[in-house]
């Protein structure tokens, strides 16, 4: 119910259309048949990457993916997405500015935004959310963390920017929205509509 949830808040919250685009593949080895083509990207400003396929590791493939956001084609990662394609060179944690492998178990996450003057987050509140995944950080690549999340003793960056390939494309990413209880929470929806609206330009810094 995912996907609808978030077309919906979306739309609600920035002057958006949201093209879904769902496979019915639960498994991690999930593909989608536009990324097979080389210009899978034409026509939209920036991809929602949600997908979870940590063992999709073809190298054309992900080639495909990557080189339209090479090309400036903006992108907004959540929650899985951070764990997908693991492919040589782990291109796909570049592309994405952080290194997540996995995470701890499902609890609540008490989150705390850093950059309280970047238009993402400005005059957002920090929250604790229902049971959730912590994401880990093996390593901050070029991320600029935009917030932390804590789960007992791990403390993690949770939502973050990024600039990606010769074209500096923007990118941003954010580990929380496992349970769709979450995902339907508007503080939630309304961090992701800022991060799309700041990857495509329309939200100022």
């Amino acid at each position: 119910k995912q996907k609808e949830v978030l077309k919906k808040g979306i739309q609600q919250r920035a002057l958006v259309e949201v093209t879904l685009v769902h496979t019915a593949d639960t498994t991690t080895k999930a593909r989608f048949e536009m990324y097979e083509k080389a210009d899978w990207a034409n026509g939209y400003d920036v991809i929602i990457h949600d997908e979870c396929s940590s063992d999709v590791k073809e190298p054309q493939y992900v080639e495909n993916i990557l080189n339209a956001h090479k090309n400036g084609v903006a992108a907004v990662n959540l929650h899985c997405a951070m764990h997908c394609y693991r492919i040589e060179k782990d291109e796909w944690f570049r592309f994405v500015g952080i290194h997540s492998t996995g995470h701890g178990p499902q609890k609540p996450i008490d989150i705390t935004f850093l950059d309280r003057d970047h238009a993402i987050t400005k005059g957002l509140e920090n929250w604790t959310t229902i049971n959730e995944e912590l994401y880990n950080n093996v390593q901050i690549l070029t991320g600029k963390p935009l917030a932390r999340g804590k789960q007992g003793n791990a403390d993690n960056v949770v939502a973050w920017t990024n600039e990606y390939g010769p074209k500096k494309t923007r990118v941003f990413s954010t580990t929380i929205g496992h349970n769709t209880e979450t995902v339907n929470d508007p503080r939630y929806l309304e961090l992701v509509a800022r991060g799309v609206l700041w990857a495509t330009g329309h939200l100022n810094d």
